[in-house]
């Protein structure tokens, strides 16, 4: 795998599912790992697993919607790891449902956690990664971002605005040798994806026939994304800014 010792990583909505994954991924390659959540105690026992299997890790709870809460964070890590070298954007939220059947409030919600949540992260760790003249950044959006998705239309445009965002990102930062990349994860056997299920016999539907129509015939686990994530948090990847990688066992294929 790919070495990154000494260097030091937030993960936001790191305490389950595919930010968990990542976590201990990358843990285990030598990446010092700060955890930023809203869910605390789930946050502070994933620590609790990695410190124990003889990482570094801290949590701080962190409401990324919030801008204040997110510069108190990365000023926490910063003081506790000294610097922060790779910036993971991983927290999102979604509820799978037709467009109108929605309502203004929903819309807030999800454009909030999903794109100003990457907002409020990447402002506040792109003076220190400047500062430095490295970072990485790596931004987690979503095959229904590339391609869109039926009862996902709002999470949809959020993913796409991700995407449109980290390319700016990169052509800004890259002076300063800055890497800004995109993973678009396809169906994951998330916490977040069970809870779905339950929602309504819709979403049951949708999602429990994924695995018949990924041509690797399987849902992907947290596992699948975070070998990515570390490959793009890596030395290896220095070259490589700007671009947008689907990991969905061939669901959606670019042309």
């Amino acid at each position: 795998m790919y070495e990154l010792n000494g260097k030091v990583a937030i993960i936001t909505g790191g305490s389950r599912g595919i930010g968990k994954g990542i976590a201990t991924v990358m843990a285990k390659q030598g990446a010092k790992i700060a955890i930023a959540d809203l869910l605390k105690d789930e946050a502070e026992k994933t620590v609790a697993e990695l410190n124990s299997s003889g990482g570094t890790a801290m949590a701080v709870r962190t409401d990324i919607c919030d801008f204040d809460q997110v510069k108190s964070m990365v000023s926490q890590v910063k003081e506790k790891f000294g610097s922060v070298d790779i910036l993971v954007n991983n927290a999102g939220w979604d509820k799978m449902i037709p467009f109108d059947k929605t309502d203004p409030a929903l819309w807030n919600k999800i454009i909030d956690i999903n794109y100003k949540g990457v907002l409020n992260c990447v402002f506040c760790v792109m003076e220190q990664m400047k500062a430095q003249n490295y970072g990485k950044i790596i931004n987690i959006a979503s095959d229904a971002g590339r391609v869109g998705s039926s009862g996902e239309a709002v999470y949809a445009g959020t993913k796409g605005a991700v995407i449109s965002f980290s390319k700016s990102m990169a052509r800004e930062l890259a002076k300063y040798q800055i890497n800004v990349n995109v993973i678009c994860p396809g169906p994951t056997n998330t916490p977040l994806v069970a809870e779905m299920k339950q929602d309504s016999e819709f979403n049951n539907k949708v999602l429990s026939s994924m695995e018949k129509i990924i041509p690797l015939k399987r849902m992907g686990v947290p596992e699948d994304i975070a070998y990515a994530v570390t490959f793009l948090s890596s030395k290896e990847s220095d070259f490589i800014t700007g671009q947008v990688l689907s990991v969905s066992g061939g669901l959606t294929m670019a042309g």
